[in-house]
């Protein structure tokens, strides 16, 4: 994102949850202003991210998205299993691909949490 509040506000989100946690009502708020910043921009896979997560915090309270993650393969060819990070970790790293947006590896990692959020369900 390239709005000058925008990244203000980003780093204002990722400044609170690296320090506090996730406050989903609190973050719930500047998720919404921020999003009304990103359909400003025209970034509809940003803007759809955010509205996703937000309504994630609403119901949830919590994050649970992991940062999506590469496959690694052993020396068999089988898929390795690997930690997932969730929560704070998770979504700091979220607002860092969404403060860089413009990056095409970083949409393609947008759209992965879209896709997660999208079909999440506890």
């Amino acid at each position: 994102m390239e709005n000058k509040k925008a990244q203000k506000l980003i780093n204002t989100i990722i400044e609170e949850i690296s320090t506090s946690g996730i406050q989903a009502e609190k973050q719930v708020e500047n998720l919404k202003n921020l999003r009304i910043l990103a359909v400003e921009e025209n970034l509809p896979v940003v803007a759809k991210a955010l509205r996703l997560v937000y309504e994630h915090l609403e119901e949830y309270e919590t994050f649970v998205a992991p940062i999506p993650q590469e496959e690694i393969f052993n020396e068999d060819g089988e898929v390795e299993e690997q930690e997932k990070v969730t929560g704070s970790d998770s979504l700091v790293y979220l607002m860092n691909l969404i403060k860089h947006s413009d990056n095409k590896l970083n949409l393609s990692e947008i759209r992965e949490y879209n896709t997660y959020l999208e079909e999440f369900s506890i």
